[in-house]
Parts: C-alpha cells; structure tokens; sequence
C-alpha cells in the first residue's frame, strides 16, 4: 500500500478510536476508506490485510497519540471540510479557477472549482472566475456562457469574474519587458527545427540576437510577419532535464477573430505567460491546479522570478476522470465533429451538462469530490462512486411509477375502479389515483411462467389467481393475501408510452462503443406527463431516471 494511501487510512482509524475509547474496528475503517478513497474501490479484497494491521497498531495507541494521528477535532474537521490546510494562508488567501472557454465544463473542472471555491472560503478570502481566452482559433461566446452556467449550477459563486483578454496589452508590455532584458527573445525557426532543437537541447541563431534587434522582430510581429512565421520564446535552459524549461513559446501570432476583442490584435500569449502575469497582477496568492501542469511549475516562477513580480505559492492535486469516460477537450471535441456524440449535453460524457440531463444533481458532485479529498494520486474513479452519493440525494424526491418494457396484456377481474398511490413510500410527495380498469400491461419476463391455477399479486392491487394463460392473460382479483410472486402493472388505459435513453461507457479500452447509448421503449402510468421536465423518478424494478420530455427519460442509474 503507498504510503500516503496508509496514511490516510491510519488517520481515519486513530480519529474514530479516539472519538471511541481508544479502539476502532475493521468494518468501520474499511468502509470509510472506501468512501473516502475512490482509487481502493476496485482492491477492496486485497486491502483487507493491511486495515487490519493499520487497525492493530492503532488500538494499541496511546489515547494522546490516537489524537495525534487523528488530526483535529471532529468539530474542527467539519469546520475545516476536507481540505488540508494551505501553507502560507495567514495574510489571506486568494484563488482562481481559470478554465479556457473552448468547450463545456466537465467534472475535472468541477473538481477544480470547487478546491479553489471551497478554499476561499475556508480562509474568508476570494476566489476569482478568469476565463483564459487567448486562443481565439478555439473560444466561443457560447462557451464563456457555459462556464458561468455551470458554476451556477454547481452553487460555485466566484467574488470576481473577468478574461485575460481583458488585460492584453498588459500582456504584451511584459512580454516586451522579457525582450528588452533578454530573458525572451523573438524565433523566426521553422517550427520542425524548433521541435529537434528542444528535443536535442540545442539553442538556435535567434536567441544570440541583441535586444534592439529582438524588439525590432517584436514590433514586425503586430503587422509583417504571417502566422506561424515567428513567436515569442522564453530563455530557458536548453539543457535542463525539465522540458518545460526549454525555450518554450510564450506569444504566437494568430489572426482569427476573438469572441470579444474581435480582429483588434494578433499577437497572442501562450499559457505560461498568460496564467503567470495574470495570477500575480489579480493578487493571487494560491495558484492551484491539477499536477498535469507539475513540470511547469518551475517555468511559472521562472517568468515571474524575470519580470520581477510577486509569485503565488503553487499547487498540484490529481486530475479527475471517470473510467470509459472521455474528459478532455482533446476527447471530446472528436466526438462531436464526427457526430459519434449529438453535443455536450449527451448523458454519456461527463460533461456538466451531460450529467444535468442524465439526473446528476450538484449535490453529489460535490460530495463526490469531497470524498476524493486533496491529493495527487491519480484518480480514475468509477462512475459508480459517483452514483452511490447522487442515489442517496435523489431518492426522497423520486416518485416512485410502475413501467414496463416488455408489455404483455391481461385482463383482470374485481380490480377497484381507483386506487390511491404514495408517489414516495416514505410521504412527503403526496398522492396519486389511479385507475387500473380491467386491462392492464405487465411485464413478459415477470409472467411468461405463468399458468392457470397460479396466484400472483398485482403490487398495489392486491392477489390475483389467473384462469387462463394465453396471448392475454385472464385473471380474477382474490380476498386476502398470500405468499406468491409480486408483478408490477401499469393500466393500459391511459398509458404513456416513452423511450428510455441507457447511457453507457463510451469507450471500450481506447475504441469508441458503437453500442454506449441504447433505447428503450417503455410504457408507464398517466402520472409520467404531469410531471414537470427534469423530475426524478424511480420506476420499480428497473431504476432511476430523469424525465427528459413527455415521450423520453434518461436512465440515471440502478
């Protein structure tokens, strides 16, 4: 077991023994590691030695070292959430989660916004929404929106919201300033030379040019020179182990019009630059993201450390993505050209959006990603992890509706004219009426054993003895109840006829499933259409689903 993982699981004992006098159990750890601990759901057997080691030492504690290990206070956990603390956050803290808007937010960015949120609020500081737009070859205004609409969504409220585009031409007077002192210089090498340069970590020609005629190439940059013609270098260590570090590019010429500034300028910073100066300028004092960035760490201080300004302390936690489920834009935006996937919304991706339609609420999300908790270890979590919080925040408000899906008539005798329905068995949902009348759809798989003589009970209805057992089934209500097979039913008057979209994983291994999104026809009670669009609803048997129009629900998850 990896020493962090251990590490946490021995805090999560020694907390609970100190909270119960001295001793904890392997049930209880094992349980909670595995709910806090997304990457030990798939070795759940195999860890079973080890808690019970982790358990062992700890119950031989010290009731002072059990509060040692266990860290703070149950009070002060809660308080604290489940965050670590940051270094460094005594003078305040500021945050920012600056997500390039070239598509729609998706559970990675989630995650992201949610740490930075939740850490401004942890400390009482700020958390800044900066939408890094300085590739107007890929950004929408659609996509802007969407960030802003997720976020809502997800009860993530920034305290400012602003674009680097905003701040252009402070961009461009820093990239100037790493010129002019020779810690940049302006690259007119073909772009497959570059490559082999920084593969071989040879420096070129151009950056043993003096600073005027390095300037003179920057200013041909805002008019003469073509796209992909020149760019801005930084003066890294063409010998370092980090790549990062050698020489990257930090502005490019680009000349698609920008969804804001339109075709006022050409002249684009590259990440880098742009996310460096822009967390100093805006008082950032904790620059967090996921550990992909890890190696460019060292280049962020390096631009800053240059240009002299103040540099954020910096963190990495681990990226998230879902098993057979694509995250990245890289991904995703395939899928949609190709037309595999309609668009963003489709219930497979785990896009913001995707999730809403598939019966995803925000709820689950975050506590999903609370149950990650802050670290780097990679995480590639089930969609089952997720579904097991959204199950428990959308149970009470499911009604609970009879569907079939394979329908086979019946008629049955003595049936009340009207019955009265909880839509939820625990109350709180109120009632319904429903009127079976004599012909009813059950389900194939339910009764296609069934022979004359045999008693079944129609649930809601009552026991029922068939008589006959052809195409139709002919049956009479009886007295009393028995013990014998339960069926559910739906009136055929009246019912509702719907298609049920069943998500799946889109990829098998690296390959697209042909078969990751199935239809199936359904028929359900009358009281489906007076449900408003994006109700939950339980259909008995089957499983969760969201209403996604009067004709079609979305399978959310058993």
């Amino acid at each position: 077991m990896e020493p962090e993982t251990e590490g946490r699981i021995r805090s999560i004992a020694a907390a609970n023994a100190a909270e119960h006098g001295g001793r904890t159990t392997e049930k209880f750890v094992l349980a909670k590691a595995l709910g806090a601990i997304a990457e030990l759901r798939p070795r759940a057997r195999e860890i079973g030695p080890d808690i019970a080691r982790i358990v062992s030492e700890v119950n031989a504690m010290s009731a002072e070292r059990q509060k040692e290990e266990g860290g703070a206070p149950k009070k002060a956990r809660a308080e604290r959430g489940f965050l670590p603390p940051l270094e460094g956050a005594e003078g305040g803290v500021v945050t920012r989660f600056p997500p390039e808007p070239s598509g729609y937010p998706h559970i990675g960015h989630a995650k992201a916004a949610i740490i930075n949120s939740e850490y401004a609020k942890m400390y009482g500081g700020r958390m800044i929404l900066r939408m890094d737009d300085t590739n107007p070859e890929a950004e929408r205004l659609e996509f802007y929106a969407a960030i802003k609409v997720g976020l809502e969504w997800l009860g993530v409220k920034p305290d400012a919201v602003k674009n680097t585009s905003d701040d252009i031409e402070m961009i461009h007077e820093k990239c100037a300033q790493l010129i002019e002192s020779g810690n940049a210089y302006v690259c007119t090498c073909k772009r497959d030379k570059v490559s082999r340069d920084r593969s071989e970590g040879r420096s070129c020609k151009c950056r043993a040019l003096a600073a005027e005629d390095a300037m003179e190439r920057w200013d041909r940059m805002f008019g003469k020179f073509k796209p992909g013609a020149a760019a801005v270098r930084f003066a890294g260590d063409m010998s370092s182990q980090n790549t990062a570090m050698r020489d990257p590019s930090i502005m490019r010429i680009i000349e698609a019009p920008h969804p804001l500034l339109g075709d006022r300028h050409r002249v684009w910073p590259g990440y880098d630059l742009a996310i460096a100066v822009e967390d100093s300028a805006d008082g950032v004092t904790h620059a967090l993201r996921s550990k992909e960035y890890e190696m460019r760490d060292q280049l962020y201080r390096a631009i800053l450390g240059a240009l002299g300004m103040r540099t954020p302390r910096v963190g990495a936690f681990s990226r998230l993505a879902f098993r057979g489920m694509p995250v990245s834009k890289r991904l995703i935006g395939p899928l949609i050209e190709s037309g595999k996937v309609p668009w963003y919304d489709d219930p497979r991706l785990p896009t913001v959006e995707g999730m809403k339609r598939r019966g995803i609420v925000p709820g689950a999300v975050r506590k999903f990603v609370e149950s990650l908790g802050f670290t780097k270890s990679d995480t590639h979590a089930s969609f089952e992890s997720l579904e097991a919080f959204n199950r428990r925040a959308i149970d009470g408000s499911s009604a609970r509706l009879h569907a079939v899906f394979e329908p086979r008539e019946a008629r049955v005798e003595g049936l009340p004219e009207q019955i009265t329905v909880p839509n939820h068995p625990g109350g709180g949902m109120g009632d319904r009426t429903v009127a079976p009348g004599e012909e009813l759809l059950l389900e194939k798989s339910e009764c296609q054993d069934l022979e004359p003589g045999a008693r079944v009970r129609l649930m809601g209805l009552g026991d029922a003895q068939v008589v006959r057992a052809g195409p139709v089934i002919e049956a009479r209500r009886l007295e009393g109840q028995q013990d014998c097979p339960k069926l559910k039913w739906v009136p055929k008057s009246g019912a509702v006829h719907i298609k049920v979209i069943v998500p799946g994983p889109l990829f098998e291994g690296e390959a697209y499933s042909e078969s990751s999104l199935k239809e199936r026809s359904a028929w359900t009670e009358p009281h489906y259409a007076q449900m408003p669009e994006g109700a939950h609803v339980q259909f008995f048997r089957y499983g969760y689903c969201r209403k996604d129009s009067q004709m079609q629900a979305v399978f959310t998850h058993k």
